[in-house]
């Protein structure tokens, strides 16, 4: 596996050649596909555990590799995060119940290509203020995508998508942020999800990154359980999080996780 094509700018970031693309295509579609398929099944009564189970196994029959199975002792193809959980919820015996709105995030491995993505599910009917959570965290998201072009810097995706969640009277998780990506799973640059106009690495086209933003009823503040992977909102608000992978092309961002089946963002 090649894993050092293309050259790097003067922060480490990797910029990819125009046949890289399709490889990104294929292992984000897959992951979408498999977004698509989990959503039926999130329903009140079902377990995190088994919507796990399902996304193994369909991992499994594409022929591809779960980049998470195993990854720093990560032992699921899948994390669940339910609620006030942020990120990087662990699925087990978690049982859904009516108006729990989770987060299920999914990176698969395609010839060697990782495909990251992550979207918001809600089991039976949510709540007017979650609603409305997880519209704004979807809009943040695609106001970050709209910042992306040639000339422009990761300082100008960052504003875009704080200023408009904040408008909203929301907040912007500032612990954890989106990723380079490519051959590898995490490569810079770190995609921080607020910052200042004009501000950080400026973007070239060939750059591949994730651009996923985590959003708050409340407060900004996070932190971890005892299990070291599970996040959550300090004051138990809700959060939101939707996650794209995407390329910067000439004149903007080539977006490698788009839903086959236009669900990226549930009915509300």
């Amino acid at each position: 596996m090649d894993e050092f094509r293309g050259r790097l700018t003067r922060d480490g970031i990797r910029i990819h050649e125009d046949s890289d693309f399709a490889g990104m295509h294929a292992a984000g579609r897959l992951a979408a596909e498999i977004l698509d398929r989990i959503g039926p099944h999130v329903v009140p009564g079902v377990t995190t555990g088994a919507l796990d189970k399902l996304i193994t196994d369909w991992v499994e029959e594409a022929g591809a590799t779960s980049a998470t199975i195993g990854y720093k002792g990560y032992q699921h193809a899948s994390c669940i995060s339910v609620n006030h959980v942020v990120c990087h919820g662990i699925p087990g015996d978690k049982v859904l119940k009516d108006g729990d709105i989770l987060n299920i995030d999914v990176t698969v491995i395609v010839d060697g290509w990782f495909g990251d993505t992550s979207r918001m599910f809600i089991a039976g009917k949510a709540s007017r203020k979650a609603e409305r959570l997880i519209q704004v965290t979807h809009d943040a998201l695609m106001k970050g995508i709209e910042a992306v072009k040639p000339g422009k810097t990761f300082g100008d995706i960052g504003f875009a998508i704080q200023s408009y969640a904040e408008a909203h009277r929301m907040s912007v998780v500032r612990d954890f942020c989106g990723h380079g990506l490519g051959r590898v799973f995490h490569a810079p640059p770190n995609v921080l999800h607020y910052g200042r106009p004009g501000t950080g690495a400026v973007l070239e086209e060939g750059m591949f990154f994730t651009i996923e933003p985590m959003v708050n009823l409340g407060r900004p503040e996070t932190k971890v359980l005892a299990d070291d992977w599970t996040a959550v909102t300090r004051d138990k608000s809700l959060s939101a999080q939707f996650e794209h992978s995407v390329g910067v092309t000439a004149t903007g961002a080539e977006i490698f996780t788009l839903s086959p089946e236009g669900r990226f963002l549930p009915e509300l």
